[in-house]
């Protein structure tokens, strides 16, 4: 079996359903990690038909007939991408002596300080009676990157046999999903987002392949998506209680991040990290206590050295410098980048359409909307050809979507059964609401911005492959972060990469502030949104929310004051521009505090 270490500092986080849902198949043979959202099985079983057809392996349909359909799509179509993985590797391993360009463009990702580029110039210029030897020294240290899957834990309706009765608890959207990873051949982590799901996280208890069998790590590994140190520490202790260890913790930015906003109470990510990195010990110690006093009771051993984790963080870094100050100072294992991978098509399944309006987007056409059925704040493109057709339907008197894969039907308002808040059938009555005066019109428009996100964040994937998607529904809906505005132009995996590791500068809008700046501002926009909602509903509730949020808010920007003081990390002018944009941010704060008080 081909294991997966790889060799790269940085990962791909999990973009929408479908911009990341064939990445390992176009980068994992670099030794780059990425994820995959497992929630749409429709399109996991339309790809599964692509690339059976494209890399020839037999291929039949798992239709909506069968007994767990859902889960069986999704363990499908997770053994096809391993088994294509497993087969660019083994090429490089087979054809690299007599190919050298194999290796050369698995080694030219990487880092310079990497050992395995030594390696191959002793390889390339070795004599040729020594080359094998020098080869199979080199070969060993090829390995793909990992296949993480990606669940995010508030999708997770109940679901409905033929006849109409709810089905047992293990068929929800969620746990089908983990069924459907676990059963897999793949040996990597599940990405759980969004929060705690007790039901979801006690289910993973029900498979093997999450347990230390033999003394040997589990097959399947847990990674927490996570907005702060609290939340770790609680995630942490639920699943360690069930024997369930937590091989990474990824910290993302509330707010400069891609896809749904999670916004903390005002804690920057200054801040965050710092705890984290003061904090690793004692949450290591606090989560193995827990966790081997569990695994010991189910009758196995894990050895304490291996009860490790990883502590990884993103959301809007943009270069080089930056990259590299967060993984030093912070003592992280590693970080992600997400939407800039959404301007290299080597790496994500983005079509040309959506690429071009990305490409001729202005800044402000990257906005925080109310897009989502979840009510969570969502990233949004303005320009994307899912508003657009969003705005049609409005305007042709026709609001809301069909609604065929319902993933997110959670509203009983109406009916006994969910629906969707983005459904043509929710949104005729929330219009018929306004029409006899019983919603105002702000209501109304906040209700009109809902989208079908099943459709739009899935659609870029089958289109960019040549292919139409189901129901000839086209309309691309992407939700690129806040960072993705000061990236022009496509690029090469090649030349991302070498971004990343500051062996290229890609030329980025020069108004680009520093990542933990920006996030500020962010944040700083967001306080004031909240405080205009405050004067037009006052209540006492929501003021002590603001006054603490604000005060969170200002502890941060002092830290970061304090960091640019002391550790001079980047160029004069960086820093100088930064005290300014602290300072601003801090003055724009002072307005809201005696209305506050």
């Amino acid at each position: 079996m081909i294991q997966a270490t790889s060799p790269h500092s940085f990962h791909i986080p999990v973009m929408g359903l479908g911009f990341t849902v064939d990445s390992p198949i176009k980068v994992a043979q670099y030794g780059i990690s990425s994820v995959i959202s497992i929630m749409d099985d429709h399109l996991l079983e339309d790809m599964r038909k692509i690339y059976s057809d494209k890399f020839n392996f037999p291929f039949q349909s798992i239709s909506e007939k069968e007994d767990d359909y859902r889960a069986k799509r999704i363990t499908a179509f997770l053994n096809l991408t391993k088994d294509i993985v497993d087969q660019q590797i083994l090429e490089i391993h087979h054809k690299g002596l007599e190919n050298p360009a194999l290796l050369q463009n698995y080694i030219e990702l990487l880092p310079k300080s990497h050992p395995l580029n030594e390696l191959y110039q002793d390889f390339v210029k070795s004599p040729a009676d020594l080359k094998r030897k020098k080869f199979e020294s080199l070969i060993k240290w090829i390995q793909p990157g990992a296949i993480d899957v990606n669940i995010m834990t508030k999708v997770d309706k109940l679901n409905y046999d033929k006849n109409g009765s709810t089905l047992p608890r293990e068929f929800s959207d969620a746990l089908s999903a983990l069924r459907g990873f676990a059963k897999s051949k793949l040996n990597s982590s599940v990405v759980f987002s969004a929060g705690l799901n007790p039901a979801l996280y006690s289910y993973a208890e029900q498979f093997e392949s999450f347990f230390p069998i033999d003394g040997k790590p589990a097959q399947k590994k847990i990674i927490l998506k996570v907005s702060d140190y609290r939340s770790a520490l609680i995630q942490g202790k639920f699943l360690a209680k069930k024997g369930l260890w937590v091989s990474e913790f990824r910290i993302e930015s509330g707010l400069n991040c891609g896809g749904h906003a999670f916004a903390t109470d005002g804690f920057l990510i200054g801040p965050i990290l710092e705890e984290f990195k003061s904090k690793k010990e004692e949450l290591k110690n606090s989560l193995s206590e827990v966790y081997q006093k569990a695994i010991s009771e189910k009758g196995l051993s894990f050895p304490e050295q291996l009860a490790q984790f990883k502590i990884t963080y993103q959301g809007g870094i943009g270069n080089a410098q930056e990259d590299s100050f967060l993984r030093n100072y912070y003592q992280l294992d590693g970080t992600g980048w997400g939407s800039p991978f959404l301007l290299v098509p080597e790496a994500t399944s983005v079509d040309e359409d959506t690429l071009h309006r990305l490409l001729k987007a202005k800044k402000s056409d990257f906005y925080l909307s109310h897009a989502s059925p979840l009510g969570v704040p969502f990233n949004n493109l303005r320009n994307s050809s899912g508003e657009q057709q969003r705005k049609e339907r409005l305007e042709k008197n026709r609001p809301g979507s069909p609604c065929y894969k319902k993933f997110l039907s959670f509203s009983t308002e109406f009916t006994e059964k969910p629906i969707c808040t983005a459904s043509r059938q929710y949104q005729n009555l929330k219009n018929k609401q306004l029409q006899q005066g019983e919603i105002s019109k702000k209501e109304w428009n906040e209700v009109a911005e809902k989208d079908c996100l099943c459709e739009g964040l899935s659609a870029s994937a089958i289109l960019s492959s040549g292919n139409t998607p189901r129901r000839n529904l086209n309309a691309v809906t992407i939700c690129p972060g806040p960072n993705l505005a000061y990236f022009k132009g496509t690029f090469s995996l090649k030349e991302m990469a070498a971004h990343i590791y500051g062996k290229l500068n890609l030329n980025l809008d020069s108004d680009r502030p520093h990542v933990f700046v920006k996030e500020a501002q962010l944040y700083a926009s967001h306080l004031k949104n909240e405080f205009q909602k405050f004067i037009a509903s006052p209540s006492t509730k929501q003021e002590n929310y603001l006054v603490k949020f604000q005060e969170n808010l200002e502890m941060g920007i002092d830290y970061y004051q304090k960091l640019l003081a002391s550790f001079q990390w980047e160029t004069e002018e960086i820093i100088l521009k930064m005290k300014e944009q602290l300072v601003s941010i801090q003055e724009e704060l002072k307005v809201l505090k005696p209305s506050l008080t």
